[in-house]
């Protein structure tokens, strides 16, 4: 039986793998870790003394698909979801807080209800959302959405959150594209979900299991360092001390990050700029938000995460934070988690964890280098948050790219 090699065991590979087992193809799977699950797993912290995800996320119902991929390894009980669709927000600068309600249906009649806008803003102030719609490929948001309340308040913190780029350098179109199946559709396609206890937990292993209880192979500690080629197609896969050839019908769906593909495949065009987060996490047991997490305007932390006794908190396009110590971070981050929360509580024990190339840098210019899912090898297909899968460098964005390699290889297979 030919089989599918999947490399690399984040969720874009698994995506992958899991759409062409369904279609009865023999898959083996090769993590260069030692876990799979890339930037959305669980780990136990020793100075914590508890399990942290390494990256906080936040999933929509209008991301399809993610819950067509949850739905498929029966893992939607393990996450939890506001009882509506609420974005609770606290400036920083001015002590005020507020919640984000969008109406239930596409019609926007929300807007005209000043409790459920930002506050400060117009229901005409949210036509700046439609621009986005509508932005060329060269554009940034700042260029699209012009400064005042709604931008600072609302548009740059989604920018920032789902470019990992600062909104006078990201792209409007990517960001429209998010806005496009989310906001756009109606509130019940902005509900929020995150996992009960961890990513691992409600993805990464369920999704292992599935495979395996397919007969699927999961290989954890397997760097693929190179791949042989001969008359245009991939021959065989070099690790240390081992090669596997591959057969005339064998495929491969590379499912690494962007600099460890183009390692594998010279020449191939691909973004150079990436940007960095930072998570910080506090055991500490506070709940300012029923939703289970809080937007945060006009400091260093930009979302806080309620679970557990642990309160988290992400900061997106940190590059410009690489040369802060860890301690300042902690101490500064406490003080605005103090001031949102209204609390008096000491600095607790926390760990702060930089990802320094978590996601290319969403810019015009870079999101022009997105590669397609082919390759010019004829049995390599490519995966992952950095192709070209028309939105930012997402959970969405990476599982969709694996679903479509997926079914590319399964197409491919079939001519």
């Amino acid at each position: 039986m030919s089989m599918v090699h999947v490399v690399g065991g984040g969720l874009a590979g698994l995506s992958a793998a899991l759409t062409v087992s369904d279609v009865g193809r023999a898959v083996s799977v090769y993590e260069a870790g030692p876990a799979c699950g890339g930037r959305c797993r669980s780990y136990y912290d020793r100075e914590l003394d508890c399990r942290l995800d390494n990256g906080n996320h936040l999933l929509l119902s209008g991301n399809q698909a993610s819950f067509a991929m949850i739905d498929r390894i029966g893992s939607r009980a393990t996450f939890r979801s506001p009882p509506e669709p609420i974005f609770p927000f606290h400036d920083l600068e001015t002590g005020e807080s507020w919640t984000l309600r969008p109406s239930p249906g596409r019609l926007p009649w929300w807007l005209l209800s000043a409790s459920r806008r930002v506050p400060g803003t117009t229901a005409s102030d949210y036509l700046g959302l439609r621009r986005l719609l509508r932005a060329g490929p060269n554009a940034t948001v700042l260029e699209v959405v012009p400064p005042g309340v709604l931008f600072r308040r609302l548009i740059e913190p989604l920018a920032v959150a789902a470019l990992n780029t600062r909104a006078s350098r990201g792209s409007a179109a990517l960001l429209g594209a998010v806005i496009r199946e989310t906001l756009m559709r109606g509130g019940q396609h902005c509900l929020a979900a995150f996992p009960r206890e961890g990513w691992s937990e409600s993805i990464t292993e369920p999704a292992l299991l599935s495979l395996r209880t397919a007969g699927q192979q999961i290989s954890t500690g397997r760097r693929v360092t190179q791949i042989v080629v001969r008359d245009g197609r991939a021959v065989a896969l070099q690790e240390q001390g081992r090669i596997t050839t591959l057969g005339l019908s064998d495929q491969i769906i590379l499912a690494v990050p962007a600099e460890r593909a183009s390692d594998l495949l010279p020449g191939l065009i691909r973004p150079q700029e990436h940007e960095s987060i930072i998570n910080l996490h506090y055991k500490a047991t506070l709940a300012c938000s029923a939703a289970g997490f809080l937007g945060l305007v006009g400091g260093l932390a930009e979302w806080l995460f309620f679970k557990g006794g642990i309160v988290s908190v992400t900061i997106s396009a940190a590059n410009r934070l690489s040369e802060v110590p860890a301690s300042t971070l902690g101490e500064q981050v406490w003080r605005e988690i103090q001031s949102a929360c209204g609390s008096n509580d000491p600095l607790p024990p926390y760990r702060v964890v930089r990802e320094k190339r978590a996601t290319f840098t969403a810019t015009p210019e870079q999101a022009r280098q997105r590669p397609s899912c082919r390759t010019w090898l004829s049995n390599v297909f490519l995966a992952g948050d950095w192709t070209a899968t028309g939105l930012p460098a997402t959970i969405e964005g990476a599982i969709r790219s694996g679903s479509t390699a997926g079914e590319m290889v399964t197409s491919a297979a079939g001519d």
